[in-house]
């Protein structure tokens, strides 16, 4: 019972079945135990062979860092706990006193994310099960372009019979494209929604057509341009990089006119492009989003923001109360700054090829940060508070706001708020000003601040972080430093996953998209862990220590590419060149390696499985796990040690959201996705052939030789060696066995059997 004699909006219950997890990882910890004693109790003589102490070596190294990292996870897992909401009771207290609500969507190059797949994620949040005179929708567009306010031009007529469709049926996903494509038949039990369901479909596709038309053109035609004034912006913009403020709002939701067919009012609609000029850093999307805020201020003003990727539409038409049950609990409301909703996607494999699903993560490791103090936030699907996004410290003053809140939003024209609001999108506005302060990522500027923190926990520190407002600069992953500084200022976030998943986006569908992708998060996680926000040094007194260790298993990531390239090709060089690194299979030492190995892997699946994956979806993920590791990692802390010596610039890539159909219908097929000659291609290529050598050498040995004691001394070696041979069956057939375009280039595939072959013969002849 909360305050008052109500009853709460939401509530929390603990994950099930954690005994036999805590059972599990004690056993594992014990096991790990002894690996470490062996690793120290064997360690070569000093009359030994000097190659094999420093091979010795370097693999108890690297078992250290697995042993902490896996350690590490265990704050993250131990006690995950999972929210349910109240929707009925949230409706009973306050459906005539719902708070302003503006969302963000933001898009960047419409050649690589297509306009029509913007707008259908523009018209699935304009249809929410929410008092649409209480929404505003913005668009920011980064790439500028005259094709996407096209499209958002269609959307906004369209919108004004798609709303009431959704609204008379009740319709999930309202997504057009989604809905179409999930729903293809219509409902014979009701002929008047068939009727209609035909008439909208027909709507769609023609506006579809029309917008894609447009698009392949490249260019707007004289005659769409004559019919919006918006279009004249384009007569002033010079390239994508250089051009004035653009603010055009096209429904006017404060209007008697802007209604759709029957009637009933439409949320605003504002399309934004803030100034972009080549002397001005733009700071990717965290300088997008801040422009957003400050142009929303003047419009709408919501109390809530949401923010989504263009690529990833709204998949449930509930999810803004799903978020208020929480924002406006009378009890606890008052503490959170956002609900994260987890990302799903729509065009995953039955078996997941490339594992973005992140299944587990999703289900187990967003929940156990939520017990730990909150979990961090993912840059979309999310609800902010605004005042904690804009950089208010927590305080209770924060409680009930929402029934002090009246309408708030502006009184002027939609032309004297374009031009106002062309003032807040510009380059210059955030010159000496606090806006996303940047992350300092260099040599000379880490040691005072680390040394400085260390001393004390200084006031002046404590001024500091209250005086930062909007996302932050300086890293290309401006929402997990965003989301730590906030919770760093005493406010609280949440981890939301409904039944029916709240937002669905777009997963890479080649492998080289993927490990770009991955390269770019474990490099702004590790730029993190070394600037002055690592959390164990800036969430120091301000966030529980469990959540400062929780945060990183992820910031931690560039790091284990080291200790994996280590594991995956020392270990099969030592083979061939007759070094036994573990110890013999009757040995009682072999045993904890044994269960360490089959405890932890059989845990995973069975993990997996609970979950609703499959064993081969399981098998994917753990195969491309070690591509990340051996590639992304590797290329990741490479690049931070630049930055970090001043040689690179922060860079942002964005993930392409189209492909062509040759790669589509591989994608489907499980095929996994090569083509291209990427240095990413080059090591994983030349890892594989390593160790199929060595295996094959190894195999030769045993049974050509008949070396009993081979098997006994080199059997856990072996056994790593196939493991990855077996993990690397797609990259043999796509370096020998593929003809198809997306088989490995051969220039790849003469490198690394260079490569490989020359470390062999170096192993072999040491």
């Amino acid at each position: 019972m909360g305050k008052d004699g109500y009853l709460p909006l939401f509530e929390t219950k603990a994950a099930r079945g954690r005994i036999l997890f805590k059972c599990y990882a004690a056993s594992v910890l014990v096991g790990i135990t002894f690996i470490c004693v062996y690793r120290v109790v064997h360690f070569p003589a000093a009359g030994g062979q000097l190659l094999k102490r420093w091979a010795w070596m370097g693999l108890s190294l690297a078992e250290l860092w697995f042993s902490l990292y896996w350690f590490i996870t265990q704050f993250v897992r131990w006690n995950p706990i999972y929210r349910y909401t109240f929707k009925d009771r949230l409706s009973q207290r306050y459906e005539n006193a719902f708070p302003y609500i503006d969302i963000f969507v933001c898009t960047a190059k419409p050649r690589i994310e297509p306009p029509i797949m913007v707008i259908n994620t523009v018209l699935s949040v304009m249809a929410y099960n929410y008092p649409s005179q209480k929404l505003c929708v913005y668009l920011s567009d980064d790439g500028g372009s005259d094709l996407t306010f096209y499209a958002l031009l269609e959307a906004s007529r369209f919108s004004k019979h798609w709303l009431p469709f959704c609204r008379k049926f009740s319709i999930e996903p309202r997504s057009p494209a989604a809905y179409f494509s999930t729903n293809p038949k219509p409902h014979d039990s009701n002929p008047l929604m068939a009727q209609e369901r035909f008439s909208i479909k027909k709507s769609y596709e023609d506006m579809k057509n029309r917008i894609e038309t447009t698009t392949r053109l490249g260019r707007v035609s004289e005659e769409i341009r004559k019919e919006h004034k918006g279009f004249q912006e384009w007569n002033h913009v010079s390239t994508q990089y250089n051009h004035q403020s653009i603010v055009q709002i096209l429904i006017d939701g404060r209007e008697d006119k802007a209604v759709d067919v029957e009637g009933q009012s439409l949320p605003t609609l504002v399309y934004l492009s803030r100034e972009k000029r080549p002397q001005y850093h733009h700071n990717f999307k965290a300088g997008a989003m801040n422009s957003l805020i400050r142009v929303s201020s003047k419009i709408s003003n919501g109390s809530i923001i949401l923010n989504v990727d263009c690529d990833m539409y709204s998949n449930n038409s509930e999810s803004v109360r799903d978020a208020l049950c929480f924002f406006m609990d009378e009890q606890k409301g008052h503490e959170i700054a956002y609900v994260q909703f987890p990302p799903s996607y729509n065009n995953l494999t039955t078996n997941d090829l490339y594992g973005t699903c992140f299944r587990v993560l999703n289900e187990v490791d967003l929940p156990g940060l939520d017990a730990n103090g909150g979990p961090c936030y993912i840059g979309s699907g999310c609800f902010h508070r605004r005042k904690a996004l804009c950089g208010m410290k927590y305080s209770e003053e924060c409680e009930r706001e929402w029934k002090r809140e009246t309408d708030r939003t502006a009184r002027e024209s939609a032309s004297v708020l374009e031009a106002s609001c062309k003032v807040l999108a510009s380059c210059s506005y955030e010159e000496n000003t606090q806006w996303g302060k940047e992350v300092p990522l260099s040599v000379s500027s880490m040691p005072s601040f680390y040394f400085f923190l260390f001393l004390s926990s200084s006031k002046k520190l404590h001024a500091y972080v209250d005086l930062q407002m909007g996302l932050k600069y300086g890293c290309s992953v401006e929402d997990i430093i965003t989301g730590l500084s906030i919770q760093c200022r005493g406010w609280k976030s949440i981890s939301f996953s409904p039944e029916r998943k709240g937002f669905v986006g777009v997963a890479p569908t080649t492998l080289l998209q993927s490990l770009i992708q991955h390269k770019r998060w474990s490099e702004g996680n590790f730029q993190i862990f070394l600037s002055r926000y690592c959390p164990l040094l800036y969430g120091h007194k301000r966030i529980p220590l469990e959540l400062q260790f929780s945060y990183c298993p992820y910031l931690l990531w560039a790091p284990n590419c080291l200790p994996t390239l280590y594991y995956v090709a020392v270990p099969s060089l030592c083979l061939l060149g007759g070094i036994s690194l573990f110890p013999e299979i009757s040995s009682l030492w072999a045993l904890p390696f044994a269960y360490v190995i089959i405890a932890k892997y059989a845990y995973s699946l069975g993990e997996f499985l609970w979950f609703g994956g499959t064993i081969q979806g399981w098998w994917n993920e753990q195969r491309i796990w070690a591509l990340r590791r051996t590639t992304s990692y590797f290329f990741a802390l490479l690049d931070t040690i630049l930055k970090l010596l001043g040689f690179a610039e922060t860079t942002f890539a964005v993930t392409a959201k189209v492909s062509d159909e040759d790669v589509s219908r591989r994608y489907e097929q499980e095929v996994m996705e090569f083509g291209s000659p990427s240095p990413m291609f080059t090591i994983i290529a030349t890892l594989a052939m390593l160790n199929l050598f060595s295996f094959v050498c190894c195999v030769k040995r045993v049974f050509v030789g008949i070396q009993i004691k081979t098997l006994e001394s080199f059997a856990l070696q072996g056994i790593l060696c196939g493991v990855v041979v077996l993990i690397n069956l797609p990259v043999y057939q796509g370096l020998f066995f593929r003809k198809d375009k997306g088989a490995m280039p051969n220039s790849v595939t003469y490198k690394s059997v260079a490569l490989a072959l020359l470390a062999c013969s170096i192993a072999l002849y040491q």
